[in-house]
């Protein structure tokens, strides 16, 4: 009976199938201690900047534009469009930038408000933690945000002004200054688009569509004051 049990075990040497057997984790360990850490993209920071230099531009096209169109409507003297357009550009970019200072700057006195009133309740309750110094690098810059969208829209500005500078036929300038226009409002939807993880064909036909509807009706209700000569 011994011999009997004995033949039922099983050896030692069938345990050792080299498909049982535990790899060795060692070379998995030290390619993980020398791998770098993934470094997140916070997008909700990105945005912040973003908003401010896509909105920025894409105003500073628009609003130009139409200012120089609907000049353009009345008045075939190039120097009169110039100069319209650069005083829009002067009063829209110091407007964008004390707009986008004082929006940003009240967003960033609510934060603040709250990450007191989080940070109290966690001194009553003992929960001490660096948390709070994490959330004081994520809140927005009221002067950064307002560089950004002075300098986006002077930069947005530009395009109908440059294009219009150098051309004195007045039909051809307004075509030059229109397809200029339609072509950066493309470009900037399609960078705003991009940066944000946006869908990018939504995104530049919104940006697009926009701007002419603001031309056409900056263009229609000027034509239409100056043929009743008000």
């Amino acid at each position: 009976m011994a011999a009997i049990e004995a033949g039922n075990q099983p050896s030692m040497k069938e345990n050792t199938n080299p498909d049982q057997i535990p790899s060795n984790n060692h070379n998995d360990i030290e390619g993980q201690i020398g791998q770098k850490p993934k470094v997140e993209i916070d997008y909700l920071q990105r945005a912040q900047w973003l908003r401010a230099a896509v909105l920025g531009a894409s105003d500073g096209l628009v609003s130009t534009a139409s200012l120089m169109i609907g000049v353009g409507a009345v008045s075939s003297d190039v120097k009169s469009m110039i100069i319209s357009g650069f005083a829009g550009m002067v009063a829209g970019a110091c407007s964008m930038a004390i707009g986008e200072f004082v929006s940003v700057y009240s967003q960033r006195d609510i934060e603040v408000s709250q990450m007191k009133r989080e940070n109290e309740n966690r001194i009553k309750n003992g929960d001490l933690s660096d948390e709070d110094e994490r959330n004081k690098e994520k809140l927005p810059n009221p002067l950064q945000a307002a560089g950004v969208s002075a300098l986006s829209f002077m930069i947005g500005a530009a395009v109908p002004l440059l294009s219009a500078s150098f051309i004195q036929v007045y039909g051809v300038r307004l075509g030059v200054v229109i397809a200029l226009s339609s072509l950066a409002l493309v470009i900037f939807g399609w960078v705003g688009a991009v940066l944000g993880k946006a869908p990018v064909k939504r995104s530049c036909l919104r940006v697009l569509i926009g701007g002419w509807l603001a031309m056409a009706i900056t263009y229609g209700l000027s034509m239409l004051i100056g043929l009743t000569g008000l």
